[in-house]
């Protein structure tokens, strides 16, 4: 075992272990969910899981898992491959609970965010992927500003403490953004940028 899949090893325990939310008296359900090795060339961010990932222990499970390996899968990424073999973790490990609308998940607060943080920055140390794909708003915040739209951003990539960025929308069935022609066209852009730099990353996977 190299020291960085020791050192992610570790990482994940405290991870799984992390009370810090429900201490600051947020109604989180703890139960950190992440999946991945320190071998992995790239990284999905997500923005918080939902209840089927709390319930499967996965990231990006069900629906929103569907959709995002359908763009991935037409990249050339094989969802099978990427589970086994990339890292996949969210701005919030645990699942934030329903939202007080009754649609949707709610949205981690900027203090939870802050709190799991310092988590989120180590796994990129250890990890040091070549590159990063957020999804949805709480995400693609981490790289660019909350002053820009998504049709500003969707389409875009760009390069951060070495790491490629190529964000994607949210890609939850209770998002409507990916449901309309234009942002559609914006998601075939940001696929195509993903699909050559799969190709850069892992040469020897393509068929």
């Amino acid at each position: 075992m190299t020291n960085a899949q020791k050192a992610l090893n570790i990482l994940h325990e405290q991870m799984r272990q992390c009370r810090r939310c429900l201490e600051a008296n947020y109604d989180i359900f703890p139960r950190a969910i992440f999946s991945g090795v320190a071998t992995a060339k790239i990284m999905i961010i997500g923005q918080a899981p939902g209840i089927t990932e709390k319930v499967a222990g996965r990231p990006f499970n069900a629906g929103s898992g569907k959709r995002l390996f359908e763009w991935l899968g037409q990249a050339g990424i094989s969802e099978t491959w990427f589970r086994k073999t990339q890292y996949m973790t969210s701005v919030t490990k645990c699942y934030p609970g329903p939202s007080k609308s009754g649609s949707g998940d709610r949205v981690p607060s900027k203090t939870e965010q802050a709190l799991c943080r310092p988590f989120l920055d180590e796994e990129i140390t250890i990890i040091n992927p070549k590159l990063i794909i957020p999804v949805g708003r709480l995400a693609i915040n981490l790289f660019y500003p909350k002053s820009m739209k998504l049709t500003e951003i969707i389409g875009t990539s760009k390069e951060k403490d070495g790491h490629l960025i190529i964000p994607l929308p949210h890609s939850s069935g209770a998002s409507r953004w990916h449901q309309t022609a234009e942002n559609r066209q914006l998601i075939q852009k940001a696929i195509e940028k993903i699909r050559q730099q799969y190709q850069k990353i892992y040469p020897n996977n393509i068929t």
